[in-house]
Parts: structure tokens; C-alpha cells; sequence
């Protein structure tokens, strides 16, 4: 089956989950990925946990369809094995302590120097200039240093996202920054020198509520799982548990006080009228919302949500997730090969019609050590 990156070859020296999150959206596609690790004990991501068949979930989710070589690119003969790889491949991600690449002379401007078709991406926590530039970045702290954190929780505790956010916002800008170079350099020939950091990648995501406190009357309230500016947002208890719904304008707002509520006087309650006046007035509104439904199941109110045309939703927990009657309709689920056995993975989220995506399987470390080897053997060496 053609792929879009068939015949596009990606050497990794990555670790952890940004990166690895890059190329593996770039394996799905077809590229070749060769994921170069610490020998021995290979990317620290393998020992995040021990769940999926004795394996680390992290590290499963990541890097299906690669292959794995162990090299230690502080020696040369191995350097060479790295540069030789480098010389024949499209493009070259790193996410190594800041200046690494530099002093093992794998930095942008000197592999593009003799090669200026490569795409080199680098990935860091805080960029290559200024203050933080050598400061060690992880997940949660860059959670801290943008304001997330402070957004998110409760007014009196706040709280990290429950997933790896900053990681994850990283990757996907570093992935479509590839993808961007790829387009371009079928047109002009040229490579690109790309740099992503986390910060600015999670920085993005956090520009409505910066803009918000920047030019408001203060930061977003922390609300927990309801809606920080817009109202009726979030859970509300029923008889047997909790629905979540969101109305996202006046029209919605009419909708649920005559069709839900059957309270048509609340569409004009001065105490209601705006979203601006809605949010003012959440906690009286909540107490309306919960009264009604008081009486009647969580099936029962989504039943006459959806029938009004008001979005709502279960709260589910990650592993009913894997459940969700969605999914299942939509065949979403592939079978993957792991080194220890066979796991259910997601397919990515962009359907392209006629097409599957690879979903190749998870590497053992340094599984392709010998041919991966052999293959580039035959290429010059380069001086370390």
C-alpha cells in the first residue's frame, strides 16, 4: 500500500516523549525511522513503567513502526555509524541537552554545511538563545513556566494536566514543521533548519488565557472540571451520577431553559441573559441546572439533551475509553506487535480514504543493531 512518506528515511537520536512523539506520526505516514539508543539501556522512556506486557506504556505509544540501534556516539566508530546514517537520510531530529549536538558536531549548520537538502530539527525545553537556554525541561515544569498550572484546578488547589501536554504540543509542532519542510523542499530543493521548544509550543496553547489576564480584569478563575469563562459548562448532578453539557450561545441558552428545563422565563432572567452574566451568576445557575435534574437518571437528561440539540457527555474513565461504543463502530483499533506481545493501539486521528497507516511494530532495543550496521557499512565513513 503507498504511504506518503514511503521512500523518506528519519534518523532519531530522541529520548523521553516530544520528539519521539514527532516520528512516530512520521512512521505511521511510511518514513523509515531509525531511532538511534543508549546502549545498553537504551531510551529512558523504556523504564517509565513496566504495564504493557512488562513494558512501559510511554514508550509502546511512541515508538511503534521504528527501528531501534544501539549506538554511543561519544565514541567514533559509532559517530561514523551515526554520520554515515545521517549522510543518506531526509531528515534528522534530535532533542539532546542543549549543546550536545554542537560538540559532537551533529548541529544544523554543520551536517547542512555538505548536505543542504537535509531537514534537521532540533527539540529543547526553553530554545537555543537566552537565560534558560541550558536549563533542564521536563513536562510538568513546563506546565509551571507558561501558566498552566495556575489555570488549571480548583480555586483553592491548582493542578498539572493529567497528561503529558507540554510534550505533546512540542511533538506536533516539530511533526508538522517536518511535514512543512518535506512540502517545500519537493518544490525548491532545499532542507530547513528547524527549532521547537517546548515553551513556546505549550506557550501557543496558553495565549487565550494570557490574553485574557493581559488585557482583563485578571487571570481565569481555576473552576475545576467546569468551564472558567463560559456557562452552563460542565458536570451537573443527576439521580445516579454526573452529565456534562456546554451551551456555546444564546440560541443553545434559549434551547436548554424551553426544551431541557422547560423554564422558558430563565431565557430573559436578567441574571442570565449574556454568557457574561451566565458566568457572574455560575453558582445560582448550577443550583437551577441541579434541581431539575435531581429527579431524572444521567440517561434520561442526555436523552433530552441531544434531543434539544445541546452538546453533553459521560465522564468515562481512560480505560472506559477503550471501550467507547464509538470507536468500536468506527473500527478505530489495530493490533500492534510488541517484543512481548500483541497490544491494542489507536489509529491516528487524520483519515485519509484508501489509505492505512503503517503502525508498524515496537522495537526491542538494539533489535536492528546487525543490519542496520551492515546497510551503512557500505557508505564512507566520515571522520569523527
Amino acid at each position: 500500500m503507498h504511504r506518503p512518506l514511503d521512500g523518506v528515511t528519519v534518523v532519531a537520536l530522541e529520548q523521553a516523549v516530544a520528539a519521539p512523539f514527532a516520528t512516530r506520526q512520521l512512521a505511521d505516514l511510511g518514513a523509515r525511522v531509525i531511532k538511534v539508543e543508549r546502549p545498553g539501556v537504551g531510551d529512558f522512556a523504556r523504564a517509565y513503567d513496566q504495564t504493557v506486557h512488562g513494558q512501559s506504556s510511554y514508550f509502546v505509544w511512541l515508538n511503534r513502526g521504528k527501528e531501534s540501534i544501539e549506538l554511543d556516539i561519544k565514541k567514533p566508530d559509532d559517530r561514523s555509524v551515526l554520520r554515515a546514517m545521517v549522510d543518506r537520510a531526509d531528515v534528522f531530529v534530535q532533542n539532546l541537552v542543549p549543546g550536545a549536538v554542537e560538540r559532537l558536531g551533529l548541529d544544523a549548520d554543520t551536517l547542512r554545511a555538505t548536505r543542504p537538502e537535509l531537514i534537521h530539527c532540533s527539540v529543547s525545553g526553553y530554545g537555543p538563545h537566552g537565560p534558560y537556554r541550558s536549563k533542564k525541561a521536563y513536562d510538568l515544569l513546563v506546565q509551571c513556566e507558561t501558566g498552566l498550572v495556575m489555570s488549571t484546578g480548583t480555586p483553592e488547589v491548582p493542578a498539572k494536566a493529567g497528561i503529558s501536554i507540554a510534550d505533546i504540543a512540542t511533538g506536533m509542532y516539530a511533526y508538522t514543521g517536518i511535514l512543512t519542510a518535506l512540502y517545500d523542499r519537493e518544490r525548491t530543493s532545499a532542507g530547513a533548519s528547524l527549532h521547537v521548544s517546548m515553551i513556546d509550543a505549550l506557550g501557543e496553547w496558553m495565549s487565550q488565557p494570557a490574553y485574557f489576564s493581559v488585557y482583563g480584569n485578571g487571570a481565569p478563575r481555576r473552576s475545576g472540571a467546569r468551564h472558567p469563562s463560559i456557562s452552563p459548562y460542565g458536570p451537573y448532578r443527576t439521580s445516579d451520577g454526573e452529565v456534562f453539557l456546554g451551551v456555546q450561545n444564546e440560541r443553545e441558552w434559549d434551547a436548554l431553559c424551553r426544551k431541557v428545563l422547560c423554564r422558558p422565563d430563565l431565557a430573559d432572567d436578567s441574571r442570565f441573559r449574556t454568557n457574561t452574566d451566565r458566568v457572574a451568576n455560575t453558582d445560582e445557575l448550577t443550583s437551577i441546572l441541579q434541581d431539575a435534574f435531581a429527579r431524572l437518571a444521567a440517561d434520561q437528561v442526555i436523552e433530552m439533551l441531544d434531543r434539544a440539540g445541546i452538546a453533553n457527555a459521560r465522564l468515562r474513565t481512560p480505560e472506559q475509553f477503550t471501550r467507547h461504543p464509538q470507536l468500536d463502530a468506527r473500527n478505530r483499533w489495530r493490533q500492534v506487535e510488541t517484543p512481548t506481545g500483541v497490544m491494542r493501539a489507536l489509529l491516528p486521528p487524520v483519515e485519509a480514504t484508501g489509505q492505512e497507516p503503517a503502525m508498524g511494530p515496537v522495537p526491542a532495543l538494539g533489535q536492528h543493531n546487525d543490519t542496520i550496521k551492515a546497510e551503512f557499512a557500505a557508505w564512507k565513513e566520515l571522520p569523527a
